[in-house]
């Protein structure tokens, strides 16, 4: 890893972090020195990444990740347009609704709606979903190119609970199943007894974004609810999709170096959007 990269990935376990934290423990989560660990967060702090309270020593996150955030906000405004159905599928599901974004190779979550029940799915703003053990991470690699798919097949994958999928060919079984049904449905991947499903949210050429999830407590779903629920996700997905990239829709496919074409797993089901709307 290059040394921007080291510095970026300390600046992320930081964030990840409920509190401040000091050098040593830093540097023993980063699996750095003290040493570059202090050079890499006196950097960050030049350049207001990260703060340090003059009291305690320790750090913690600082305000330029916000100032971009808002920059970056305001000129590509996903949350805005994608908020409103966010909160319409939540008050129709009366389950846990959240919307995910895949930024730097990873999906995180950027927005949640709780549901208004006693017992429900509880998820964190920023939290990461692992692609192949969330209902967002499914619905997002079925949608990516057949390229991207091998080469994170290709990598061992983490099992989360004992439902997590992580045999190669059964996790392409799933995804082909996903694509052809316009939604995924994850089991317990993630943690036992939730059980979830997602759709994509996609670029004019096909290629995903990010995802609309509904998340719910396996003991009171149905097999018949949860479909009608990812039913309601593409709905919401595609609806997000045509906001904000405008109604054209291509057919799923886009061009590789070269003048290729690369198929998405979601080309299987490039009119299946049109049966949930």
């Amino acid at each position: 890893m290059s040394t921007i990269g080291k510095a970026l990935s300390l600046l992320d376990t930081l964030s990840r972090l409920d509190k401040e934290a000091g050098l040593t423990d830093i540097a023993r989560l980063c699996a750095l020195d003290k040493a570059t660990a202090r050079r890499f967060l006196v950097e960050l702090e030049k350049h207001g990444f990260v703060e340090q309270d003059p009291d305690t020593r320790r750090y913690r996150v600082g305000s330029a990740p916000v100032r971009l955030a808002r920059i970056r906000e305001a000129r590509f405004p996903l949350l805005p347009v994608a908020i409103p159905f966010i909160k319409s599928l939540a008050e129709a599901s009366t389950e846990t609704v959240h919307l995910s974004e895949i930024s730097g190779g990873r999906l995180s979550t950027i927005h949640v709606e709780d549901a208004p029940r006693a017992h429900r799915i509880i998820i964190d703003v920023g939290s990461l979903l692992p692609l192949h053990a969330t209902a967002s991470g499914l619905a997002f690699l079925a949608f990516s190119p057949r390229s991207e798919i091998d080469a994170f097949l290709a990598k061992p994958l983490e099992k989360f609970t004992e439902y997590t999928v992580v045999d190669p060919q059964l996790m392409r079984d799933l995804l082909e199943e996903t694509a052809a049904r316009g939604f995924s449905v994850c089991d317990q991947g993630l943690e036992a007894g939730v059980i979830s499903t997602a759709a994509p949210i996609r670029t004019p050429n096909g290629h995903p974004i990010g995802c609309v999830a509904v998340a719910a407590p396996l003991s009171r779903t149905t097999k018949s609810a949860i479909h009608e629920f990812g039913a309601q996700a593409a709905a919401a997905a595609n609806a997000i999709s045509e906001k904000y990239y405008g109604s054209e829709r291509s057919t799923g496919t886009s061009p590789k170096p070269g003048g290729q074409i690369d198929e998405p797993y979601g080309s299987l089901a490039k009119d299946t959007r049109h049966r949930h709307r």
